[in-house]
């Protein structure tokens, strides 16, 4: 469903799609079975901008929109969803807040080398005890002179392993929102980066824990004023939702291709199965609500490529988008029966990669509050 894009979206569609089908799709079996982060094709994309989309030239950026890095992470989430977590995270997590609180100077330092590869990015919000209650994180900022001190820790920190850049969430003040600030750090004494968290699924994206320990931050480490981090943190996951979805919308469109292709394919009872509305069915069912959730996040990056409010638009396509994906890869396996629950075919990883899409940047509970808050206001709290 493309009739709505620019030119300019076409083009990107069509390069992240060859891109995906010959550098991502033939390697993505192996990356998941090692555990395997495939840098070196993530260094690739960065020369094709997919690592930066959004910002701006100066920088380094591809200067393009929400609507082309939602298209992109489509496009590799349909080869391999692990990959797409990690284009996802270093536009959305970690580009996305520090253009929209930086200073010059932290743009100027910050955002080239992420955009050209040459540096990861992670975000840091969630802690063991405090997932979507952000206003009561732990983890603590204290002065120390003219810069600060970090301490506390951080869980399922995506891109962790890895990363060279870090956007922290930490206390600077009194008890909730108004006490967290944002800030911009590096490795370095007093920061250890835990062993890779054993997952589900996402087997070639890195989760894992960060333990800060009095870690130095210099004084134009704070990324925006102080007190605001957390309406910063929870501006960014606005954005987030809707790579998300697209996601999402990735993992479901390869599910339905699968299940397709085998319904096509296999034979039984004197020909292909797919002449049974037993199988055509589901899959059609599948089709339809996969274009209805293309539309709705396709819907919230237009939203916020013209300067309008997103956030309950993003909610929903995030909410609709993983319910779908989740479906789709339940559909892949039941249409493939033995063979879908079998590693040696795709449907199997599918089925694991989906349901994270439920979970992470705000569960689909969590999702619901955005959008009933959008409806009731200060009723719903």
């Amino acid at each position: 469903m493309t009739a709505h894009l620019t030119e300019t979206h076409r083009e990107v569609q069509a390069l992240a799609r060859d891109f995906a089908r010959t550098r991502v799709a033939p390697h993505a079996d192996q990356w998941n079975n090692d555990h395997a982060i495939p840098r070196e094709v993530l260094r690739e994309m960065a020369e094709l901008g997919f690592l930066a989309v959004a910002v701006p030239e100066e920088y380094g950026g591809a200067g393009l929109d929400a609507t082309s890095l939602a298209l992109i992470v489509e496009e590799v989430a349909r080869a391999d969803a692990g990959a797409s977590v990690t284009i996802a995270a270093q536009n959305g997590l970690v580009c996305s807040p520090i253009l929209r609180a930086g200073s010059d100077a932290q743009k100027e330092a910050w955002l080239p080398p992420l955009a050209g590869g040459e540096a990861f990015g992670a975000y840091a919000l969630t802690e063991p005890d405090v997932g979507s209650d952000t206003a009561n994180l732990r983890t603590a900022a204290t002065a120390d002179g003219d810069g600060w001190r970090l301490s506390g820790s951080k869980m399922w920190i995506t891109n962790g392993g890895f990363a060279d850049v870090f956007v922290v969430f930490a206390r600077t003040g009194g008890p909730g929102a108004r006490g967290v600030s944002a800030f911009l750090t590096r490795r370095g004494e007093g920061f250890t980066v835990g062993r890779e968290i054993p997952k589900m699924g996402l087997h070639s994206s890195s989760t894992v824990e960060l333990t800060f320990d009095g870690l130095a931050v210099p004084a134009d480490g704070l990324l925006g004023a102080e007190g605001e981090g957390l309406r910063l943190a929870l501006a960014t996951l606005d954005g987030g939702r809707i790579t998300v979805a697209a996601q999402a919308c990735g993992i479901a469109g390869h599910a339905l291709d699968v299940a397709v292709q085998y319904a096509r394919e296999r034979t039984a009872f004197g020909g292909p199965i797919a002449r049974f509305q037993g199988v055509q069915f589901p899959i059609a069912d599948l089709a339809a609500k996969l274009d209805a959730a293309r539309l709705l996040t396709l819907h919230a990056a237009a939203l916020r490529d013209a300067g309008e409010p997103h956030g309950a638009a993003g909610a929903k396509a995030k909410l609709f988008a993983s319910a779908v994906a989740v479906e789709a890869a339940d559909v892949a396996v039941q249409t493939l029966g033995g063979y879908g629950y079998s590693a040696e075919f795709p449907a199997e990883r599918l089925y694991r990669d989906a349901k994270i899409t439920e979970l992470y940047e705000g569960t689909s509970q969590i999702q619901r509050l955005v959008i009933a808050r959008d409806l009731w206001g200060a009723d719903a709290r």
